[in-house]
């Protein structure tokens, strides 16, 4: 019971239900109002038309010619088993007509108008419900003309039951089609909650069936993104995971050989110095190493991008671009830098200058000796863009949608130093900022570009 209380799915039901009864028992009342309050105001009019007409014929004749006129309407025939005459004298007795009792007229009265009511009279003896239009008479007395009400009243009855029948008809369809909606949404949203339960069991492979293109297609649709995304961080996460494992055994192994190598036998100062900086050697590297991942994690968690400020890449390009001079010459790299035009956009100078050293770095490392380097700031499709490209050995086109990931490398760099952590970097970077990071192959060579939104006040 507690369940059905608390169920989304029942308050709709009852809310559609409720306002579904409001609906029904407002239109019913309009219709009701619409077709019973015309007849009875029809009935006023031709009773108080009557009354008048009588009056009209009396006008200015003696009082004999309107009870004549009274007593031909009983006569004539017409609508006899209904209507209603009665002409009252200035004492209260009645002169000519068919009622025996009949109500009086307020006595408070300051006009000679006709006076509406409905009155149970004496009509041939017997009691009848009738409408009764009274009308004073200038020389006293009154003038009723009236009509009995059974034949309005059986209308009104046929009337009342056919709205009384339409609105149980459309109350049961209105509770039909609530409850087949509860069951429609309950049915969809147990999808979902199926789904969910197969995610908590650990199936991250279980997405919501969608069709359609209704609000809960496109709520499945949205939840399956985020599901793909969560499973893909996850296997990230796994892959991180382990990378992180395989890379710290190396090095904890090899500082764990060499202190026990020196421990084994009488150690002499030089061999524990050894030992000594070879650790230190090897822990720097592990260092180095956690400063990259929680780089990474920083530029992806954006608790920088509070510290965004107005920057020209041209001047963080130029700077990255000196300070790599040197280093290239000594690999025998060729480093040109095309900077040209001033380009601004909003981010932070640290993050994105580790990024263009990332870069720079990676492609005299990995270009080879002979090979040129061209360091370049523009606008690409819209798009604030620093370009780094390299004429050198390149990437596969098969991994250039894996060297983004963290400590993934190319088998054939293995051999040289590294972690597989800069082109992760230079990807989480680019992408706090609003940004992307494209490879793309530059036959030869590769070309890598960090693409930014443009500062606001900037145009594209």
């Amino acid at each position: 019971m507690s369940k059905l209380h608390t169920s989304i799915a029942v308050k709709l039901v009852l809310g559609y239900g409720l306002l579904g009864t409001a609906s029904i028992a407002l239109v019913s009342a309009v219709f009701y109002r619409g077709t019973v309050g015309v007849l009875e105001r029809e009935n006023d009019n031709r009773l108080q038309a009557q009354a008048d007409r009588l009056l009209v014929r009396a006008m200015g004749r003696p009082h004999k010619v309107l009870k004549a006129e009274v007593r031909r309407q009983l006569d004539d025939g017409i609508d006899s088993d209904r209507e209603v005459f009665e002409l009252v004298a200035a004492d209260g007795s009645g002169e000519v007509g068919n009622l025996t009792s009949w109500p009086a007229l307020p006595r408070d009265r300051e006009d000679d108008g006709v006076q509406m009511l409905t009155s149970v009279v004496m009509r041939d003896g017997l009691p009848t419900r009738a409408r009764l239009a009274l009308r004073p008479l200038k020389r006293g007395g009154m003038l009723i003309v009236g009509r009995d009400l059974s034949e309005q009243e059986a209308v009104r009855t046929v009337i009342w039951h056919a709205v009384l029948a339409g609105a149980g008809v459309s109350l049961l369809l209105t509770v039909a089609g609530a409850l087949l909606f509860r069951r429609m949404t309950e049915r969809r949203l147990g999808a979902i909650r199926r789904t969910a339960a197969q995610i908590e069991a650990g199936d991250l492979s279980s997405r919501i069936p969608v069709a359609g293109d209704d609000e809960f297609a496109l709520l499945g649709s949205d939840i399956n993104r985020m599901l793909d995304r969560i499973e893909l961080l996850m296997d990230g996460i796994r892959h991180v995971s382990n990378a992180i494992a395989h890379d710290l055994r190396t090095p904890l192994g090899r500082i764990r050989s060499k202190l026990d190598e020196a421990l084994r036998h009488t150690p002499s100062v030089p061999q524990l110095s050894g030992a000594a900086h070879d650790a230190i050697e090897h822990i720097d590297d592990l260092i180095r190493l956690f400063e990259r991942l929680l780089q990474i994690a920083e530029a992806e968690s954006g608790v920088r991008t509070r510290l965004f400020e107005r920057l020209d890449l041209l001047q963080i390009a130029r700077d990255m671009g000196e300070m790599y001079e040197a280093s290239a010459e000594d690999r025998g790299v060729t480093l040109t830098l095309a900077l040209e035009a001033s380009v601004e956009v909003d981010g932070d100078r640290n993050l994105l200058a580790s990024a263009v050293a990332s870069l720079l770095d990676n492609a005299i490392k990995y270009a080879g000796a002979g090979a040129h380097i061209r360091l370049a700031v523009g606008v690409f499709q819209g798009r604030a863009a620093i370009v780094v490209a390299d004429n050198g050995p390149g990437i596969p086109a098969t991994e250039l949608g894996k060297v983004t990931q963290r400590f993934y490398r190319v088998d054939a760099s293995r051999h040289l130093p590294g972690n597989g952590l800069g082109l992760a970097i230079v990807s989480a970077t680019a992408l706090s900022h609003g940004g992307e990071l494209q490879l793309e192959d530059g036959a030869p060579g590769l070309v890598a570009r960090i693409l930014l939104p443009l500062a606001a006040d900037t145009g594209a």
